[in-house]
Order: C-alpha cells, then structure tokens, then sequence
C-alpha cells in the first residue's frame, strides 16, 4: 500500500534528543554508504524484518495514488529486490556509480508508540556512466518510519517520492 497519511500533515515536535539524532543519522549514512557501494546485504540490514520499502513520484503522492516506480511492501521483496540487482539484473543494463546527497529536516515521535519515529530529508543523486560523465539522476525526498530500540536503529517503511516521476534513465539500485 502506498498510502503516505503518516506524513501527510506538518511534523511537529521535533526530536532534540542527541543519542536519538545520532543514531538516526548512522542509519541514514549506513543506508547511503550500502546503496553507493552496492552491499545490499548492508543494504537490507537498514531495514526490520516487517520493513517496506517505496519510490514513487510526488504528483502520485500528492493525490493519494498507489502508483510506485518500486513497491518492497515486504521483507521478502526487499530480499527480491538485493538479489535481482547482485545477481539477476547484472549486464543487462548500462552500469552506473551513484552518490546520495541527504539533508535532514526533521524528525519527530510518530504516535504508533515508543521508539518509533517519523523522519524527513531532502535527497539528490548523482549517477556516474561508463564513460565518466556525472549528472544529476533524481531528487527529492525521503519520508521515513523509523524504529529505535536501544542501540539498534532501523527503516520501518522508507519512502522516496520523487521530485518529478520521470527518471533520466532506468533505475536499478535503490534510491
């Protein structure tokens, strides 16, 4: 389901707890450094076993339409998705380097209960071809449920809704 009412209204009450902050930022740098050199063992190690994972464009999110360029509603997509780009889609597309760009906005308690989080950032990545030339491959942002339970920090639902739904080329690892 590609429903976003939990970031559908302004967030308020913003997190200013340092342990909780950093440990949100180290899974947001985990997840850029897993995606960026293609480990998504790593990958899905940022992840809870009931995670999700989505891209879709802002126009569908904006009208509430279930549209989504990839739609991980569970583990075992998500475990479909590592296996496809490790070993299934491998040659059969132009290979290319990407670099994410994160900037947190905001993040604050999401009312399903303790530990758990609503989190927002800005996104930009950058994709590098076989032949060198670097040019900007997506923005926009990710909006994002997230579980903290003592040290451990994971993605619960991670949703990157495009700034535009069309992208400059196919889009093979996750965003």
């Amino acid at each position: 389901m590609c429903a976003h009412d939990a970031h559908n209204h302004a967030m308020t009450n913003d997190i200013t707890d340092p342990r909780v902050l950093a440990l949100v930022r180290r899974l947001e740098q985990r997840y850029v450094d897993a995606v960026d050199s293609r480990r998504m063992d790593a990958w899905l190690a940022c992840f809870t076993e009931d995670g999700s994972y989505y891209v879709l464009g802002a126009d569908n999110e904006a009208d509430d339409l279930p549209l989504c360029l990839m739609m991980d509603d569970c583990r075992e997509r998500l475990e479909d998705r590592a296996t496809f780009v490790d070993e299934v889609w491998p040659g059969s597309y132009e290979d290319y380097q990407t670099r994410h760009f994160v900037q947190p906005l905001r993040l604050e308690a999401d009312e399903s209960g303790a530990g758990m989080f609503r989190s927002l950032s800005n996104f930009t990545v950058f994709a590098t071809d076989a032949r060198g030339r670097t040019s900007l491959f997506i923005a926009g942002q990710y909006r994002d449920r997230i579980r903290v339970n003592g040290e451990q920090c994971h993605y619960v639902e991670r949703r990157a809704v495009m700034d535009t739904f069309t992208t400059p080329g196919v889009i093979v690892y996750p965003l």
